[in-house]
Parts: structure tokens; sequence; C-alpha cells
């Protein structure tokens, strides 16, 4: 049996993967991407992208695998606790290193290719670190919950996750302040993630 939480789980882990994949693709090609210089399009959707890694997992993603999730795993299978450990510690690290990926980003846009090389080793580094996260719960900590938890534990996970309005996730319906966000990727990101060339 497939528990709705987990399915919005790895829905949402899906299209954060496939986000930052995108972003790579983008950040590798550069503003001047088949002989134009499009600077001013691709620091927008680099920005916007950002801005959405920044929105949605950091604010309704990760609280909700660190306060409820996360706990419950650890009562049933104490021998995943360092594993909760080290991505409790991601998700404190998160917000700031999006917002010193940003800063990076604004130091390229603004004050020249100077700064062009410091964004991209962070980048490369941030998108790293959260695929590797993202492995970490996949692999360990959802099995568990697979396998241990309760119809209660269930029960408050599934009624939690299901609020998740992914802006991103044709799931259920996009909270209309999401779109202009959604649109602006979707219409100038490269595939995976958008229609953009």
């Amino acid at each position: 049996m497939t528990h709705e939480s987990l399915r919005v789980i790895r829905e949402e882990h899906s299209t954060l993967a496939a986000m930052l994949q995108s972003l790579m693709q983008l950040v590798r090609r550069g503003p001047a991407a088949d002989g134009q210089d499009d600077s001013a399009r691709f620091f927008d959707v680099l920005r916007a992208m950002l801005f959405y890694i920044d929105e949605f997992p950091e604010k309704h993603h990760h609280p909700k695998e660190s306060d409820l999730l996360f706990p419950r795993v650890a009562r049933v299978a104490p021998h995943a606790m360092a594993t909760i450990d080290q991505l409790e510690r991601d998700h404190l690290q998160g917000e700031t290193r999006v917002r010193e990926l940003m800063h990076l980003l604004m130091a390229w846009e603004l004050l020249g290719d100077g700064r062009k090389a410091a964004f991209i080793e962070e980048v490369t580094r941030y998108v790293d670190f959260y695929l590797e996260h993202m492995r970490l719960e996949e692999s360990v900590i959802l099995p568990e919950a697979e396998r241990l938890l309760t119809e209660a534990d269930w029960h408050a996970l599934n009624a939690a996750f299901a609020t998740n309005q992914n802006p991103l996730s044709g799931r259920i319906p996009r909270d209309p302040a999401f779109d202009r966000l959604f649109t602006q990727i979707v219409m100038k990101a490269p595939a995976p993630v958008g229609l953009g060339s």
C-alpha cells in the first residue's frame, strides 16, 4: 500500500531534482547560448529557480519532514538516528545556502564574469548536497517509515502532506500567488523543468 504522504514526498523530490538538473543545465549553457547574449532572461530564470527552491521546499516540504516524519521514524527506528541527525543538519543549512547562492548570483550579474566561477562552484556543491539529501531520505527514512509506522502515523502524515501546494506540480491546483513564478520558470527554463530552448 502506498501512502499519500510518501507519494507527495517522492513527487516533490522528483520535481526538485528536475529543477536542480535544469538549473545546472542552464548554468552550464550560460547567458550566451546559441551565440546570442540573453543575460537578462538568463539571470531572471536562475533567480526564479532559486526563489522556488527557497520558497517551497524550505518553507513547506522540510518543516513537515522535520516536525512530523522524522520524529515518528526516530521513535520506531532508533537505528536511523544518525541519518535523521544528518538530514536535520541539512535542513538547518538549506535556507542559508540558498540565500548565499542568491547573493553569489547577483554578484555575477551585477559585478560581471569575475564573480561567475564562485557561483558555479557553489551551485554545483549545493546541487550535489541536495541530491544526496533526497537520496538519503528515500533510501533510508522512507523505507523505515513504510515498514514500521502505524496507521495512526500515516493518517497524520497523509493529512499534513496533502495540503502541500507545489507550484510546479499538477497534483492539486496551484496557489494563485505562485502562478507568475510557475509561468516564468516553465516558459524560460530548459527541459526537463521548462519549455524554453
